[in-house]
């Protein structure tokens, strides 16, 4: 097993990664829980739910399981209120723990949950996707979607451990991988050029799932995104370089209606035309676009955007929590393992559309 600490303003707490690691959940609930609530989905309580409830019923105490709609369509209001009402229904108490068993659409809800549900109660990461492992699950960030916008409604709220088991990514489908790998290398592009060339040297390794290989990603993964958000937890600087490829992502997302492409699928298509606008206006190579295009094409993720029409991809970008009195703040790289944060001109974001999507 490998342990990754995490140090922030609103709590320290370990990252564990390694096999059956959801055999061993009941480790990380504190002596003084009176109850443990399992949000999770059809699709993986299937497959992992009693495994963790057997897990965490060594505790001694009650274990409730709330099944949520699967999907990035049901990352709402109507979705969470589904958490509210078992947790109020079973009179679940201020030190009740709440269990995130999924990808990242079930822990970003459970986790806003736990920081509302009675101003705030604890809660356990256990993500199942790649994705999740290695980017939503650690740092704190939890959400709803909106309509208008994603993410746009959330918290900052820290889990109390996140228990990475890499075993269950043996039962993911290979479009879930890729989306995954997409977080994997965002890493090495904004902050580490020699894990970056790692990840173009054993992408094929990384598809495969091979033991060594994805437990080394995820590793540093974990670790690079610690150093940043133990940094800046709530974003107000350098947490937002982990956004590269999100601005233009999250309006694949939105444009196309949610669960449409999976969230890492939009991100690394959204790297490419980072990288691209990064050559335009912020001296990227050329090269290096290439090098950007070709891993992301390498790891099974798009590279060509949907095209929605120059106007609304500006309209869709512009409701972004990066956007600072109506100026969109993009994510730009100067080299690989270096990015800033800055306005663009709309003359040089159009260009790169026109370049990119179909």
């Amino acid at each position: 097993m490998n342990v990754v600490d995490v140090e922030t303003p609103g709590g320290s707490y370990p990252i564990h990664i390694g096999p059956g690691r959801l055999d061993a959940l009941d480790q990380c609930i504190p002596a003084d829980a009176t109850a443990i609530a399992v949000v999770t989905n059809p699709t993986v309580a299937a497959l992992y739910a009693e495994r963790a409830e057997a897990a965490l019923a060594r505790t001694g105490k009650r274990v409730l399981r709330i099944e949520l709609p699967d999907g990035e369509a049901y990352k709402d209001w109507q979705s969470l209120n589904l958490i509210f009402d078992a947790l109020l229904g079973n009179r679940l108490d201020r030190r009740c723990v709440l269990v995130a068993l999924g990808g990242g659409v079930i822990g970003d809800m459970t986790g806003f949950a736990a920081a509302v549900y009675m101003r705030g109660v604890r809660f356990l990461q256990v993500p199942t996707t790649l994705l999740a492992q290695v980017d939503s699950s650690v740092g704190g960030k939890t959400a709803v979607n909106h309509p208008l916008g994603k993410n746009m409604i959330g918290a900052f709220y820290q889990p109390i451990a996140v228990e990475i088991d890499t075993d269950v990514l043996g039962t993911l489908p290979a479009r879930e991988v890729s989306a995954g790998l997409a977080e994997v290398i965002k890493y090495g592009l904004i902050l580490d050029p020699a894990f970056w060339n790692w990840c173009e040297e054993n992408a094929q390794k990384l598809r495969a799932l091979d033991r060594d290989a994805i437990s080394h990603a995820i590793r540093r993964s974990c670790e690079l995104k610690a150093q940043v958000v133990g940094k800046d937890e709530r974003e107000s600087g350098l947490r937002a370089i982990l956004n590269l490829g999100h601005t233009f992502g999250h309006a694949i997302e939105s444009g196309l209606g949610y669960g449409a492409w999976l969230h890492g699928e939009a991100v690394g298509c959204g790297m490419v035309q980072a990288a691209e606008l990064s050559a335009d206006v912020a001296g990227f190579g050329r090269a290096d676009v290439e090098r950007v295009r070709a891993l992301v094409q390498a790891i099974g993720c798009p590279v060509v955007a949907p095209d929605l029409g120059a106007d609304r991809w500006l309209d869709l970008m512009q409701v972004d929590k990066k956007t600072e009195g109506g100026s969109i703040r993009y994510v730009l790289m100067t080299r690989i393992g270096e990015a800033v944060t800055r306005p663009a001109p709309d003359d040089a974001v159009r260009a790169v559309l026109a370049r990119t999507t179909q």
